[in-house]
């Protein structure tokens, strides 16, 4: 069979997710590569079960499936390593256990996802890790933060709820002066819109139960290093003993295929509401980044792609009012569900509370909700929406 990575390297982003990790060669012809089940792996001899010299020692370490996701991931952010986690706040946690220690003190931008926040409020202080929040307009004022114990500074980029941009480049390049390992958190784009690496990013995260795995099925993480950096998150992870099963990697495997096409479709249809809800009479602002109005829309034109599903807007409503309208706008909905996450093929609506935020306060004229805009027809959410409003209008 002839081989296909001369041709993928110069390849348009849904050729290669349709093409990278299999080698149906290497499996009898068979297009997907196989489900690799199992804990115990065999050695030939005691030799070589004293050594390890082999490619497959324990379940935890890696299985021809599991392999064939971290290769493609590796391919899409250009990375020199990937590990594969059992959900994205565990990917983002084990880079903070590799890289800090009792003593150090880490950057952590203010409008990072709350059980990011909750972690090291609570986990690293009692490591004896000291824990600072920045304002993701911060830019070259990250200088005046660092000291000689700073470690690690970690990015959101759009930040969680706000959707605050950041130059990464610029901070990225001002934590390197200081010996600082930068982490980033790059859910909302996937490697498809935005490569952190090619950033000056150390180690990019990614929550693939988002857009990778794309069928609100699948909890995983992936984070992936560059080459400094690999081998302590590695070894690091074998230490910890975090991994995912054969069956869940080939299941993002499966979703990873029509990324690219869902993205655009999630893109196209979030953007269209965006824009919708800026001309609404119940709406006081819109927070999405592709948008000119926004604040950091010059950033996210400059450095990015494209932009996803998922953006926030303010409600209209009077000061003492605010939960109330919240809530009647979102028990009115039908097609949008309550609920949690997004990247799924179906429209999430939630409340979003910014208490947690120590800097970057956020908007303060209305109840902000976020939401996730899925695969249905635009038409059908508009027309949802609407009666949010109208709910909303009448509480």
């Amino acid at each position: 069979m002839k081989s296909k990575d001369g041709i993928l390297n110069a390849a348009g982003i849904n050729t290669r997710l349709a093409h990278l990790g299999n080698d149906p060669a290497a499996y009898h012809g068979f297009v997907n590569p196989p489900i690799a089940r199992g804990s115990t792996v065999l050695f030939p001899d005691a030799q070589t079960l004293v050594s390890e010299d082999q490619k497959y020692t324990y379940g935890t370490h890696g299985t021809p499936t599991t392999d064939a996701l971290r290769d493609m991931i590796n391919t899409l952010e250009g990375s020199a390593g990937t590990i594969l986690l059992p959900s994205g706040l565990a990917a983002v946690t084990v880079p903070f256990l590799a890289y800090l220690s009792a003593g150090d003190h880490a950057l952590i931008v203010d409008s990072v996802y709350f059980p990011t926040r909750r972690f090291c409020n609570r986990m690293l202080k009692q490591y004896g890790i000291e824990v600072e929040y920045y304002d993701p307009a911060i830019g070259a004022g990250i200088e005046a933060l660092m000291r000689p114990n700073t470690r690690l500074l970690h990015l959101e980029a759009p930040g969680s709820n706000t959707f605050d941009m950041q130059d990464v480049a610029l901070v990225s390049s001002i934590a390197h002066e200081h010996d600082c390992v930068v982490t980033m958190d790059n859910t909302w784009s996937t490697p498809l819109y935005f490569k952190p690496l090619d950033h000056g990013v150390d180690v990019s995260i990614h929550a693939a139960t988002k857009y990778p795995a794309g069928h609100s099925d699948v909890l995983m993480g992936f984070v992936s290093a560059n080459e400094k950096h690999w081998k302590k998150l590695d070894e690091a992870n074998r230490d910890i003993g975090l991994c995912v099963t054969s069956d869940d990697a080939y299941q993002v495997l499966r979703g990873m295929r029509t990324m690219g096409v869902r993205l655009e479709h999630h893109r196209k249809s979030a953007l269209d509401i965006a824009q919708w809800l800026e001309g609404h009479d119940d709406v006081a602002q819109v927070l999405h980044p592709a948008l000119p109005s926004f604040p950091g829309h010059d950033i996210w034109k400059r450095d990015f792609k494209g932009s996803s599903g998922v953006f926030s807007f303010v409600l209209k409503a009077e000061e003492n009012r605010f939960t109330e309208r919240s809530h009647a706008f979102l028990d009115a909905l039908s097609i949008f569900g309550l609920g949690f996450s997004w990247g799924g093929y179906e429209s999430l609506a939630v409340p979003v509370s910014l208490r947690d935020r120590t800097i970057a306060e956020g908007p303060t004229e209305g109840p902000l909700i976020r939401l996730q805009i899925g695969l249905e027809d635009v038409a059908d959410l508009k027309r949802d929406l609407e009666a949010g409003f109208a709910a909303a209008g009448a509480a």
